[in-house]
């Protein structure tokens, strides 16, 4: 009965977001407060059943319950527990379940923490997403339903759980990827209230900033976690390899990193305010379209979660909905988006321009690769691969301009800077780093190339300028201050912590792209391969058992120099009931290197292939994405956030 019970509260949720979908957004229109009111308890009561229904479908997983057809598909009674729950979101339709549950919970949230904010606008919100829910559990309950039952014969034990997703990264990393797709939902329905109502200004801007950095930051960890997950699971020693799913989560970052920029100048200046709505329907968009990519099977990838073309249909139609009439909308009310606010060519406002252009340009470039193959296979082109060449040749140089963009824009001030005070400051610092470009290879890695002296360069170079920033605000017309140091609102430490996690990411890609060292050998139990100054020993092979797996592990030794040796452990498993082999990779982690051994395969006179890397600084791109959403975080914490202030024009308006 869970799973019937299950099945319930989605029809019961379906019959709610209706109700939260329509009266509200009726009620803002004929005035009638008692309408509006019932948004923030339909809200509640919609988090409330979906998250029920997701603890109904994990109680299936828990019990073993194979008569539920998607635990038959994607479980085992051999999966550790912890594996079975967090099986609950391993497939096409848990993961769905976890989708709109998530959109539940940020529901829930905006309700809640929202109060301040005019009941016709926060109604108008409520509403939009409620709609956007209705979609999704209409796809769910008619295509893709995750309580179906085998009756009346089912099977004794399940197919098990993809052994890739066998993983603590599968527990983690979902949820956090999915609180970031969907919090984009929360801009979007700003986005289209705003439009809705006609008014669109400072204190729409600082209502839905707040919304979209949370968003960001999850996404940023989501994304992060990925790429750890796939570095030490795949066996491969990359960290990302543009994937075409892998691009469905980095195209709304990218766009999602734009938009708060342009809700900051709106927000402070009171213009970009066609920007700012566009990139809120195109991260949003961009999210869906990500979903699209991973369960119509168009695209092929290991972590694509469907194969299903009547799926496909579905979310495409939903999309082109979505897509086309916010952008209808947007193109009726785009005559009243004209801002009044003037500024110069040189201004912190015009950088940040620049900034969302190139950000913008990037996204478009990152587009382009993942769809091509579809593109050139409609058009009868063939198969088409556009791999790692394509999106490096372009999106790095891009990267580079908005780090550029980033150093000099720190410096600008808002409406209007003189050339050659801005020179004035940046020569110096430019110089220097030219000079510390080229020398610190040399001293680290005892060589130095012209990409990598160009691009550590523009790194000290824009840490230096946002270095001065910081000192010039410390300090003011006068000398130093800690008092005025520690007065800096938490919106500005949230963008310096920030914007020193993107540098720490980018020294980690240059060091790791450049100076990483790779060796496949055979080896045979007693022999030794010499890497770098590393001397890597293969000490045993011998056969262990897990849980549901029995795998051959080797034993090697890593000595460096002097230093006493440590010991690393890689496996090659194969899963009893899956029938597949896995590589599990085993890894010395540290904040300088890697030194990273995956075990191959058997060959004769009991060698074994295998493959070792050493992988410097490697590290520091997740330290770096930590950081980022670590300033996110800060900057949600500024009390600015915390005492909205409502215009009695703005509630007279809505």
């Amino acid at each position: 009965m869970i799973a019937e019970f299950g099945q319930f509260l989605l029809v019961l949720t379906l019959g709610l977001t209706l109700v939260v979908g329509s009266l509200p957004a009726l009620g803002v229109y004929r005035q009638q407060t008692r309408w509006m009111a019932m948004a923030r308890p339909g809200a509640y009561l919609i988090a409330l059943t979906l998250l029920a229904s997701f603890i109904c479908l994990t109680l299936c997983f828990v019990r073993n319950d194979f008569s539920v057809a998607y635990v038959a598909n994607h479980s085992n009674s051999f999966l550790p527990v912890y594996y079975r729950i967090a099986a609950t979101w391993g497939g096409h339709e848990g993961s769905l379940l976890l989708w709109i549950t998530t959109l539940g919970g940020w529901m829930a949230a905006v309700a809640l923490f929202s109060r301040q904010l005019p009941l016709p606008l926060i109604s108008l919100v409520l509403s939009v997403m409620a709609w956007i829910l209705i979609g999704f559990l209409l796809f769910i309950l008619m295509t893709s339903n995750p309580f179906a039952r085998l009756l009346p014969e089912f099977p004794l034990d399940g197919s098990d759980l993809n052994p890739l997703l066998q993983d603590l990264g599968l527990i983690i990393h979902p949820p956090l990827l999915y609180m970031g797709y969907v919090g984009f939902a929360v801009g979007f329905a700003f986005a289209i209230a705003g439009l809705l109502s006609g008014r669109l200004d400072a204190a729409w801007a600082r209502w839905s900033r707040p919304w979209v950095t949370v968003a960001w930051c999850f996404l940023t960890i989501g994304i992060a976690l990925g790429s750890w997950w796939a570095y030490y699971e795949l066996g491969w020693g990359g960290w990302w390899f543009w994937d075409p799913v892998e691009n469905a989560s980095f195209m709304p970052w990218l766009t999602g990193t734009a938009l708060m920029h342009s809700l900051a100048v709106t927000e402070k200046r009171g213009v970009f305010k066609a920007w700012t709505l566009l990139l809120a329907i195109l991260a949003f968009s961009l999210s869906l379209l990500g979903t699209f990519l991973v369960r119509s099977g168009v695209l092929t990838s290991v972590h694509a979660f469907a194969n299903d073309p009547e799926r496909g249909l579905f979310i495409l139609i939903f999309l082109a909905v979505v897509i086309g009439g916010s952008l209808l909308l947007f193109a009726l009310r785009a005559h009243a988006l004209q801002g009044t606010a003037q500024y110069q060519r040189l201004s912190r406002e015009m950088a940040l321009l620049a900034n969302n252009i190139v950000l913008m340009t990037a996204t478009t470039v990152v587009l382009l690769g993942t769809l091509f193959p579809l593109i050139g296979e409609a058009l009868g082109l063939g198969k088409i691969s556009v791999g790692p060449p394509y999106f490096n040749a372009l999106f790095v140089p891009l990267a580079a301009l908005v780090m550029a963009i980033m150093g000099v824009g720190n410096l600008l001030q808002w409406k209007q800077h003189h050339a050659d005070v801005l020179w004035q400051k940046i020569r110096l610092p430019l110089l220097l780093s030219v000079l510390f470009g080229v020398g610190l290879p040399l001293w680290v890695w005892g060589s130095s190339k012209i990409r990598v002296a160009i691009f550590i360069a523009l790194v000290v170079w824009v840490l230096w300028l946002m270095l001065l920033d910081l000192r010039h605000k410390a300090c003011g017309q006068a000398d130093f201050s800690w008092r005025r140091l520690r007065q800096l609102p938490l919106n500005y430490w949230g963008m310096l912590v920030a914007h020193i996690g993107m540098l720490v990411i980018a020294l980690g890609i240059a060091g790791t792209y450049y100076f990483s060292v790779e060796r496949d050998v055979r080896l045979q139990v007693g022999q030794q391969l010499q890497i770098n100054d590393y001397v890597v020993t293969l000490q045993a092979i011998e056969a262990v058992d897990g849980a549901n797996y029995s795998a051959s592990r080797g034993t090697f030794s890593v000595q460096q120099g002097q230093q006493a040796a440590f010991y690393l452990y890689p496996e090659k498993r194969h899963y009893w009931v899956a029938r597949n082999v896995m590589t599990e990779a085993a890894i010395d982690a540290g904040l300088t290197r890697d030194v990273y051994i995956a075990l191959g395969e058997a060959l004769d006179n009991n060698a074994w292939s295998v493959r070792v890397y050493i992988k410097p600084v490697v590290r520091w791109i997740w330290l770096g994405a930590l950081l980022m959403a670590l300033g996110g975080a800060l900057a949600i914490a500024d009390k600015r956030y915390r005492r909205t202030r409502v215009l009695p024009s703005m509630s007279a308006s809505l």
